[in-house]
């Protein structure tokens, strides 16, 4: 062979052994450069550049990482007369945002807090650090309640937060019932409340309240409003008012008496509710007589024993209709006196009667087409006849009794976002058979026994300090007492005192700390189902003799009146309000 041929062959053999390119990333480099430079500026090393707030405290930074960082100092710095400052005043931060933003320009992270979060938004907004600015909005929406959605909602305005200002007019639209309770809707301007009023998919059940929330604004500042009224009153739709509530509140309302306009407004209701009953398909359609789009009707998920032994049913009862509809079947017995609700529609049942099933828990989702009960993560402590409460998206489990029978006073908290239990501080009482309400983002354990007593005593948690506080005691102990919330206070219904089954009821007024008696119901009840829905207390159930009928207290009145339901086959266990499935199967 040749040499040239010899080179040749050596030539072939290196290509046949050469490797592709290949391209390495270190993905720990860009991180490690940022540590490296946060520290130099934290040191105030080969820094370039000086962010002096007004009260004169400094900031120091690296000019090209501000530039890449924020397009506000990327023209600051390459338009401006900044360019050839290596000091600039920052006369519109503060010098704990200013720290805290730039420091997320070296490191990517941020912290967002209630209290800071009016401060960093703002600024984040100026500097242009749209992902900070986000991480408010996001922060913002979670913290959405009826006590500050008004005040979101402007704020989201003034900085141009399109996501948030949608969120929480979306939120203001769907809670409007619980949002005019508080002082922010008393400062609204007029075409805010026409705004509200006057939308189809506000949700207002009951227009009854969207006419008291229209008159309560207006006296709150009489002068400067009365003329407004015509106005406003334009948009209430009083014909789908009851006729006695118009007799009763609207007709000798003073305001609507003095204001032409608003008198032709209550001779159209009246009007409109006289055809209604005499011919229901010839009532005129106008736009005040137009149902709202988005009000979610509102039913009831009733739990209650069958007549086969340990067996479990569930029906939906529709208050509207006074009619009864098959629910679900739950796969347990299950030994709690009430199940928790979360947004209405998320249903937890816990705790069984058979020793296996102390620890169970299943949810159903009421929005759900399957409509079934499916299990979830189960207790962490055996627990029967023990206590249930909601607050703040989370699910309570309380005191009971053990698989010993031995009574328990520890509490564990299911925390909806997470999925996870956890354990919180106990009660000062062993409880069982006891009632609980959430009054105030507090929980109430009211009465019950302790394994030796029946109990008059009351207890309250505190989330915020993980910590349990005696409350005033009630009048007389109450073993299996339901508990019931409706406008601010607390009522204690029924239950067993001296061996007795009681039909007395006394209502707890956090204000004064004082518990008062109120007109007894009809029957006897323990353990009711109870629930409240448009400013009545119902009370459902309750004893063998009287399952078929449901009690309705009217704080307005201070009186009970009574109705008879479809029967069910057994005791009632619970009643709790949900929205109304969009899947209901007929009877």
């Amino acid at each position: 062979m040749s040499v040239k041929e010899m080179d040749a062959v050596q030539e072939q053999s290196l290509k046949s052994n050469r490797c592709k390119s290949t391209d390495f990333k270190n993905s720990f480099y860009k991180d490690g450069v940022f540590e490296v430079l946060q520290s130099l500026r934290k040191n105030e090393n080969f820094c370039d550049n000086k962010l002096e707030t007004d009260d004169g405290k400094i900031v120091f930074g690296h000019k090209l990482i501000f530039i890449s960082a924020s397009p506000y100092f990327h023209a600051m710095f390459t338009s401006f007369e900044e360019t050839i400052k290596d000091n600039v005043n920052m006369r519109e931060l503060d010098y704990k945002v200013l720290q805290l933003l730039v420091d997320y320009m070296y490191t990517g992270e941020i912290t967002v807090t209630e209290e800071n979060v009016q401060v960093v938004l703002p600024a984040a907004d100026l500097l242009q650090l749209d992902y900070v600015k986000q991480a408010c909005v996001l922060f913002l929406q979670k913290q959405l309640d009826p006590s500050n959605c008004l005040g979101i909602k402007v704020y989201a305005d003034i900085y141009n937060c399109k996501e948030l200002l949608s969120s929480s007019e979306e939120f203001i639209k769907k809670q409007f019932i619980e949002v005019v309770k508080y002082d922010e809707f008393l400062s609204l301007s007029l075409e805010e409340v026409i705004k509200l009023v006057s939308c189809d998919d506000t949700c207002i059940p009951f227009e009854e309240k969207a006419f008291e929330c229209v008159i309560d604004w207006v006296k709150h500042e009489l002068n400067c409003r009365k003329d407004f009224l015509a106005d406003l009153m334009e948009h209430v739709r009083l014909p789908l008012i009851s006729k006695e509530y118009l007799l009763e509140k609207v007709i000798d309302e003073p305001l609507l008496k003095s204001c032409p306009k608003c008198k032709d407004y209550v001779f159209e209701a009246l009007h409109l509710n006289l055809i209604k009953s005499i011919h229901p398909s010839s009532v005129p359609q106008t736009k005040r007589n137009k149902h709202r789009l988005s009000c979610s009707q509102k039913v009831v998920l009733v739990l209650s024993l069958s007549r086969l032994p340990n067996t479990l049913i569930s029906n939906r009862y529709d208050p509207a209709t006074n009619v009864m509809h098959i629910a679900p079947e739950l796969s347990k017995v299950y030994g709690t006196g009430s199940p928790g609700v979360l947004n209405d529609k998320f249903v937890f049942a816990m705790g069984g009667v058979h020793y296996s099933q102390f620890n169970s828990v299943e949810m159903l989702d009421v929005s759900s087409q399957a409509q079934c009960w499916v299990p979830e993560n189960k207790l962490l402590v055996d627990r029967k006849s023990f206590g249930v409460g909601v607050l703040h998206n989370c699910i309570y489990a309380i005191g009971g009794m053990g698989r010993h029978n031995n009574y328990l006073d520890s509490v564990e908290v299911f925390d909806f976002s997470t999925q996870q239990w956890q354990m919180v501080s106990s009660m000062a009482s062993k409880r069982s058979n006891f009632g609980v309400g959430v009054l105030n983002n507090l929980l109430y354990a009211v009465g019950g026994d302790d394994g030796s007593s029946y109990l008059d005593s009351v207890e309250c948690y505190d989330p915020s300090i993980n910590k349990w506080n005696p409350v005033a005691k009630m009048s007389c102990c109450r073993f299996n007492v339901s508990v019931g919330v409706l406008d601010g206070k607390m009522y204690a219904i029924g239950g067993i005192y001296e061996s007795y089954v009681q039909k007395t009821v006394e209502v707890y007024n956090p204000s004064t700390g004082v518990w008062e008696s109120i007109p007894d119901m009809y029957l006897a009840r323990q353990n009711a189902g109870v629930f409240t829905l448009n400013g009545f207390l119902y009370v459902m159930g309750g004893s063998l003799i009287n399952i078929n009928s449901i009690e309705m207290y009217s704080p307005k009145t201070n009186s009970w009146s009574m109705k008879t339901i479809s029967s069910l086959e057994g005791p009632i266990l619970s009643a709790v309000v949900v929205h109304k499935p969009l899947y209901i199967r007929p009877n």
